[in-house]
């Protein structure tokens, strides 16, 4: 759980805290402390706690997206379809406040969709399968995954700062079975 600046173990999460709150499968930097720190500073957040598990997930992996980040110039990852492999990602127990802020962080529409994924299985460290997760996945090209010599290339088997020099193409798809959730106007 992280609550002002700092981690805590998820048994000092307040009682009740799963009540009105959603998974989110978090890989790249949604899986970093600081990053709930940079989103309460920089797109508030706000202090209600972030609950967040580590998660084994089975079928998927982050893989580098084909496009660069416009803020500075970093690849982004993205999440694709990837039979057979296990990596380990977190998953926010996310508020509804929670998600609305992630979704402006992800350009929500525009370069990633939220959707619910059905690719796959996340199971929590306790061994708890979670149900019904959400995940933001590739929304066009730019956030597609980078195919290098045909085949996706994971944020596991390359450090973010080679991956800038990565050439390839965008994939047409990221191969999950992911439902976007409409955007409510």
């Amino acid at each position: 759980m992280h609550r002002e600046g700092a981690g805590y173990a998820l048994g000092t999460a307040p009682d009740g805290w799963r009540t009105g709150r959603v998974p989110v499968l978090a890989y790249g930097s949604n899986a970093c402390p600081s990053k709930i720190t940079w989103l309460r500073e920089n797109l508030g957040l706000g202090a209600e706690p972030v609950v967040v598990a580590r998660a084994a997930c089975h079928g998927v992996a982050a893989v580098w997206a084909a496009g660069l980040r416009a803020r500075d110039g970093q690849r982004t990852a993205t999440l694709a379809a990837a039979p057979g492999v296990t990596e380990w990602h977190a998953v926010w127990f996310a508020t509804p406040e929670q998600v609305e802020v992630l979704d402006r962080c992800e350009g929500r529409g525009v370069r990633y969709h939220l959707a619910r994924l059905r690719t796959g299985r996340v199971r929590l460290e306790d061994g708890s399968v979670v149900e019904d997760v959400l995940t933001y996945v590739g929304a066009g090209p730019a956030r597609m995954p980078l195919l290098v010599d045909g085949a996706p290339v994971r944020t596991a088997d390359v450090a973010q700062h080679e991956a800038i020099h990565l050439q390839g193409i965008p994939a047409d798809t990221h191969g999950l079975d992911a439902e976007p959730i409409p955007l409510l106007q």
